[in-house]
């Protein structure tokens, strides 16, 4: 590995002032250069260091999830543009790939939980990267609630019982608590748990994706450019349709920095965890394509999905190919599949609040950063978990569910801005020459510039205040959920910043990045607030 030369650490993992790790950690004979990394960048390890690549690459594919992402998008997508709308899936493809680059470099360099803010802290400093890193935390912990939310009514589909807005809340609260208690048991029963999920997962959507593509087509390829005048609702504007299908298409492609989030505890992290974060991107990306294009060719009726008359083209498309004995079954595997999203989302979340905890920048960052026995941070586990059920009980009203679900993507692209801005920032300043095993030489900067205009342009789209994508009759405050929640969020972490000083608790020193390497550090300044 090329991390240049070996430097004190820039924060501790207690509440005491950090120190620097006495000697690298060993495994038999052989040096742990997993451990030794970590101390180099200024924490001891915690946390079980037992996932290889395809382990870090289930909890990134299971937290994108082909099923969950394709159902997130595919109604809105067709009721807005027709069939046509299975194009911009790929747009948001490529789009988000510019960011896997930008991610690829910095995973390498920075093998550590809690990406957003570590990495902002190494490449702008540390009051950037609290902004960053609050931002990226409110984005994670409520998508928790979201996951869960959305995944309660299968459960009623399953044994054909009626969905109450009091009955999906109390069931998606237990879901929360029993992925909660799964995760509490540590990384190795998360991960054998997630291996069946997935599996279960990428046989049916492989399988069922081909089988519809290839035995059980209604339509010819060329109803994939036809909108059946779905672009009505944008007032007969085809670009303006597409444009709002883009805005819900990208919802399809997140979750792949859950493979950063357990990079503290996957062997030769620096160079799996960039490979496994391409191989889910990939690999959720290639099926979320296969069975959209699949499930408009094989619907028996499209303009029913157009007209709205159709809320579930997926599970018709299945059931009129397979016949009904087919619907049960279908039904258990979207649970599975939500089952292991939820769970490795809540994994995911519990390590960012960790990661971040440990630098004493978060209230009550002593309990956060607890560690139970089986070396799984139950303390963010548990508060973060807490949070996401008591947000839950706005699921009560459907308005305000949906004001949720609108400003938690508009915040997980703006955590990704923040990223990628921090590193395309960083070398135009000359403060950050990626010195990881990922290296993407004279074509880096160029990307990461690609990268930031694409996250820009699809945060404001996706911020954008449209009635479209609202109930009718919905309240000024849903259409504007984004705007609002985004609003919301930024002001209380700047106030935050101004009050608490968390940044004056990181030691920083004169540069924040130089060449793959930590700044001498300083001594630390306490907040005076």
């Amino acid at each position: 590995m090329n991390h240049g030369t070996s430097r004190p650490p820039t924060a501790g993992s207690s509440a005491a002032p950090p120190t620097a790790p006495s000697a690298p950690a060993t495994t038999g004979k052989a040096p742990d250069h997993d451990a030794a990394r970590l101390g180099e960048l200024g924490y001891e390890q915690e946390l079980k260091r037992s996932l290889g690549v395809l382990g870090n690459l289930a909890i990134g594919f299971a937290t994108v999830s082909p099923v969950v992402g394709l159902y997130a998008v595919v109604q809105v997508g067709a009721t807005v543009a027709g069939p046509a709308w299975v194009w911009v899936l790929l747009v948001a493809l490529l789009g988000q790939a510019l960011l896997m680059c930008v991610y690829s470099e910095l995973a390498s360099q920075y093998p550590i939980a809690g990406g957003a803010y570590q990495w902002a802290r190494r490449l702008l400093g540390p009051t950037y990267a609290w902004l960053a890193g609050w931002v990226a935390l409110c984005a994670v912990v409520f998508a928790n609630t979201t996951i869960v939310y959305l995944g309660a009514p299968w459960f009623f589909a399953l044994f054909d019982a009626e969905p109450t807005p009091g009955r999906i809340v109390a069931v998606a609260a237990i879901f929360l608590l029993c992925c909660t208690a799964v995760n509490a048991l540590g990384i190795d029963v998360l991960r054998l748990v997630l291996a069946a999920g997935i599996a279960a997962e990428a046989v049916a959507s492989l399988g069922v994706g081909l089988a519809l593509l290839l035995l059980f087509r209604e339509n010819g390829f060329g109803i994939l450019t036809e909108t059946m005048g779905a672009q009505a609702l944008s007032g007969g504007s085809t670009p303006s349709a597409l444009l709002t299908v883009l805005a819900v298409g990208g919802w399809a492609f997140i979750g792949f920095d859950a493979c950063v989030a357990s990079s503290e505890e996957t062997r030769d992290a620096a160079r799996q965890v960039p490979r496994a974060i391409w191989w889910t991107l990939t690999s959720v990306g290639g099926l979320v394509v296969l069975n959209a294009v699949a499930v408009q060719l094989a619907h028996p009726d499209p303009a029913a999905v157009v007209h709205g008359e159709d809320l579930d083209p997926v599970t018709t498309a299945v059931v009129n190919s397979f016949g009904s004995w087919s619907a049960k079954p279908f039904v258990v595997v979207v649970i599975i599949a939500f089952i292991a999203c939820a769970l490795a989302s809540q994994a995911s979340a519990a390590r960012a609040v960790y990661s971040v905890s440990r630098d004493d920048v978060l209230p009550a960052s002593r309990a956060l950063r607890r560690i139970n026995r089986r070396q799984a941070p139950v303390g963010a586990l548990l508060i973060t978990s807490a949070i996401s059920c008591s947000a839950l009980l706005l699921a009560l009203d459907t308005s305000a569910i949906g004001s949720l679900i609108t400003f938690g993507s508009a915040a997980i692209y703006l955590q990704f801005l923040l990223i990628a801005l921090a590193a395309l920032i960083a070398r135009l300043r000359g403060t950050w020459t990626p010195a990881g095993l990922v290296r993407l030489g004279r074509w880096g900067t160029p990307l990461n510039v690609l990268a930031v205009a694409w996250l820009a342009f699809e945060f404001v789209n996706i911020a954008w205040p449209r009635k479209i994508l609202a109930p009718p009759d919905a309240p000024a405050y849903q259409v504007w959920a984004a705007v609002i929640g985004i609003a919301i969020v930024v002001g209380s972490g700047v106030l935050y910043l101004l009050i608490k000083r968390p940044q004056d608790k990181v030691r920083v020193g004169a540069s924040f990045a130089d060449g793959g390497t930590d700044p001498e550090p300083s001594t630390p300044v306490e907040s005076t607030a």
